[in-house]
C-alpha cells in the first residue's frame, strides 16, 4: 500500500511539475458585491447581491478544472466568498470563513479566490461567510464529470439546480446584530424561497414563482440546495419519486424516495421523471422543525414542475396560468421519523476506504447554551430566556473568533497569542446528555478560541453528540476542507459499547455536512490529508454567531505535496 502511495504521489508530484502535462482547465470569473434593489412580498429591499442577481451566478466546471474567482467588493460589508463542500487540497488560503483562513475583503478591496477540485462530482455551492450576507450571497457550484467520464447512472435530459433559502423583509445584517445586542434569538425569517422567490402562496410572489418545464418521458436531474439560513428543509414534488443518486459532490447508491431532506448547506441529486398526467405540479418546501417551544416559520415555499404538453401551457408558459398546480402531501413540521428513514438511505456507491485503525478518536457535545445576564448590562441586552443571553458550545467550549488575524495566518507565521491548542478530546463532564434533568451548571460555557491539532495523516473519528441544554435539536455540522463518512448515527446517548455494533464500514455516505439526530448523536471518519485550519461548525447561522464551532489545526506533512501552498500576494489583511 505504500508503494503504491508513493507512486502516485510521484506521479501527481510529475504532473505538477511537468510543463508538457495537460493541465486543468481554468475557469476565470469576477464577483462583484454590490447592494442592488430586490423586491419581494412587496417590499424593495437594497440586498447584498453578486453581480447584481439573486441568487448569484451558476458556476459550472468539470472534476479537475481550476476556479479563478476575482471578488470585488463594493458592498458595505466587509464580506468572505466560502466554496462549501469544496477540499481545497493545499489551498486553505481560498476557503474563505472570516478569521479562520483569510480576513475579510474590506469595502472597496479584492480578493481572487484561485482553487482546483479534483476528485469531486455533483453538487456543490458557494456562499458569503461573514455576517449573516449569505441570506442573499449564494449560488451553485455544479461539478460534471471530467472529460472522457460520466454520471454513474442514466444521463438525464437536464441539470436543474434548485436553491431553497429564507428571505427577510428587512436587512439581514441587522437582524443579527439586533440579536447580538439583546442577546435573544433572532427574528425568523418571513419567507422560504426556491430560486429566490417565494413562489404563489406568498403576497406579491405569483407572478415570479419559479418554473421547471419537463416533457413526457423526460428524466431531468435535481439538484437540490439547502442554502437557508437556519432552517432544515422537507421537499416535495406533487405525484412523483426522487430517485437520488448523490450527495455533497459524491455518488450514492441509488434509491427511491417522495422527500428529500435537507439540512442547511446540505445537496442532494435527484433524478426525476416526466411520467404523469401533462399538468402542473408543485414543487415545495417546508421546515423541519425538531426543537420544542421554538419560533419557526411555518410557511411553505413553492415552484412549479409544469408538463410543456399539458392543456394549460400549450402554446406559451404563460397560457392559461390560472390553472393551480396540485398540492404534495408534505411530512408534518416535527417528522423526525421521516427524517430518520431517508438519512439512513444514504449509502456510498462502491466500497469506501473508511479508516479502520484509528489515531484519534474524539466525542464532542454540541448543543445551546444561557449566559448570565453581566452585572454592567441592562435588562434590554439579556432577552435570553429568563434574563439570560443565548450562547452554544462544543464540549463546554463557546468558539470565539479573532479579530486581528485570521487563525491560519497566525498559524502560518507562528504569531503567538490568537488561539491556542487545547480544544477537549472530550467534555469535561460526563453528564445524561439526552436527559430531561440537566444542570444548571452546565449551561454556561467557557469562551476561547481553542483549536485541536491533528499531524497529517491522522485517522480520525468523531463522535458527535447532541444534548438537551436549553433544548435537543437536530444540527447540520459541517467540516471545512474535508469530506467524511458517516458511519453511524442514532438516538439517545452514544454508548461505544452496543453502537459500535451499528457502524458501517463498508458503504457508509461521503459528506460534508451531517445531520446531528436531534436528542442523539452521529459518528464520522476520515483521514488529516490537508494541512491547514479548518472550522467545523453547525450550519445554523444564528448557532455558529453564538459558538457553536471549533477548528482542526492540521500540520504539515513531509514534502511539498503535503505542505499547504504559501498565502497570495493580495490575501486581505485586518
Amino acid at each position: 500500500m505504500k508503494i503504491i502511495k508513493s507512486f502516485f504521489c510521484f506521479i501527481s508530484f510529475a504532473v505538477l511539475f511537468n510543463p508538457m502535462a495537460e493541465a486543468s482547465k481554468a475557469h476565470h470569473h469576477e464577483f462583484i458585491i454590490q447592494a442592488t434593489k430586490v423586491k419581494r412580498l412587496c417590499e424593495t429591499h437594497n440586498s447584498i447581491t453578486v453581480n447584481g442577481i439573486f441568487p448569484g451566478p451558476q458556476l459550472v466546471i468539470n472534476n479537475g478544472d481550476t476556479l479563478v474567482v476575482k471578488v470585488i467588493n463594493r458592498a458595505r460589508y466587509n464580506v468572505t466568498i466560502h466554496w462549501h463542500g469544496v477540499r481545497q487540497m493545499r489551498t486553505g488560503w481560498a476557503d474563505g470563513p472570516e478569521f479562520v483562513t483569510q480576513c475579510p475583503i474590506r469595502p472597496g478591496s479584492s480578493y481572487i479566490y484561485r482553487f482546483t477540485i479534483q476528485g469531486q462530482e455533483g453538487t456543490l455551492w458557494w456562499h458569503a461567510h461573514s455576517s449573516w450576507l449569505r441570506a442573499t450571497v449564494y449560488g451553485s457550484l455544479l461539478v460534471l464529470p471530467s472529460a472522457g467520464s460520466s454520471h454513474p447512472f442514466p444521463t438525464p435530459h437536464r441539470n436543474v439546480p434548485l436553491l431553497l433559502g429564507e428571505w427577510w423583509d428587512a436587512n439581514p445584517v441587522d437582524v443579527l446584530g439586533e440579536s447580538i445586542r439583546t442577546g435573544a434569538a433572532p427574528n425568523i425569517s418571513d419567507a422560504y424561497t426556491i430560486d429566490g422567490q417565494p413562489g404563489d402562496l406568498y403576497k406579491c410572489s405569483s407572478q415570479d414563482t419559479t418554473i421547471v418545464p419537463i416533457n413526457v418521458g423526460e428524466t431531468i436531474l435535481l439538484r437540490v440546495i439547502n442554502s437557508a439560513l437556519n432552517q432544515p428543509l422537507f421537499f416535495t414534488v406533487a405525484n412523483h419519486k426522487f430517485t437520488v443518486v448523490g450527495a455533497d459532490a459524491s455518488y450514492l447508491k441509488p434509491f427511491t424516495t417522495n422527500v428529500i431532506v435537507l439540512g442547511p448547506g446540505q445537496t442532494t441529486d435527484a433524478l426525476i421523471t416526466g411520467d404523469q398526467p401533462p399538468n402542473r405540479y408543485y414543487m415545495a418546501a417546508r421546515a423541519y422543525q425538531s426543537a420544542q417551544n421554538v419560533p419557526f416559520g411555518n410557511t411553505t415555499t413553492t415552484a412549479i414542475l409544469q408538463y410543456k404538453s399539458a392543456p394549460c401551457c400549450i402554446g406559451g408558459a404563460k397560457k392559461g396560468i390560472s390553472i393551480k398546480p396540485i398540492m404534495p402531501l408534505l411530512p408534518a413540521y416535527n417528522d423526525t421519523n421521516t427524517v430518520t428513514r431517508f438519512s439512513q438511505s444514504f449509502k456510498s456507491l462502491r466500497k469506501a476506504e473508511v479508516p479502520t485503525e484509528l489515531d484519534e478518536n474524539l466525542f464532542i457535545t454540541i448543543g445551546l447554551g444561557l449566559n448570565n445576564c453581566p452585572k454592567n448590562f441592562r435588562s434590554r441586552r439579556c432577552q435570553g430566556l429568563n434574563g439570560t443571553r443565548f450562547t452554544a458550545s462544543m464540549n463546554n467550549v463557546s468558539f470565539a473568533l479573532p479579530s486581528n488575524y485570521s487563525l491560519l495566518q497566525a498559524h502560518h507565521h507562528s504569531i503567538h497569542g490568537v488561539f491556542t491548542t487545547d480544544f477537549p478530546a472530550k467534555p469535561p463532564v460526563k453528564f445524561d446528555y439526552t436527559g430531561s434533568n440537566i444542570s444548571r451548571s452546565l449551561y454556561q460555557p467557557d469562551r476561547g478560541t481553542k483549536l485541536y491539532k491533528l499531524k497529517y495523516g491522522s485517522r480520525v473519528q468523531i463522535v458527535l453528540q447532541d444534548t438537551g441544554i436549553v433544548t435537543p435539536e437536530n444540527h447540520p455540522i459541517h467540516l471545512h476542507g474535508y469530506d467524511f463518512y458517516i458511519v453511524a448515527e442514532g438516538f439517545g446517548n452514544f454508548n461505544p459499547k452496543k453502537d459500535t455494533a451499528k457502524f458501517n464500514l463498508e458503504d457508509p455516505p461521503l459528506r460534508n455536512t451531517v445531520g446531528v439526530p436531534v436528542n442523539g448523536w452521529a459518528v464520522i471518519r476520515f483521514v488529516a490529508d490537508n494541512p491547514g485550519v479548518w472550522i467545523m461548525h453547525c450550519h445554523l447561522d444564528a448557532h455558529i454567531s453564538w459558538g457553536l464551532a471549533m477548528a482542526f489545526l492540521v500540520e504539515n506533512g513531509k514534502g511539498l505535496l503535503e505542505t499547504i501552498e504559501e498565502p497570495p500576494a493580495d490575501l486581505p489583511v485586518c
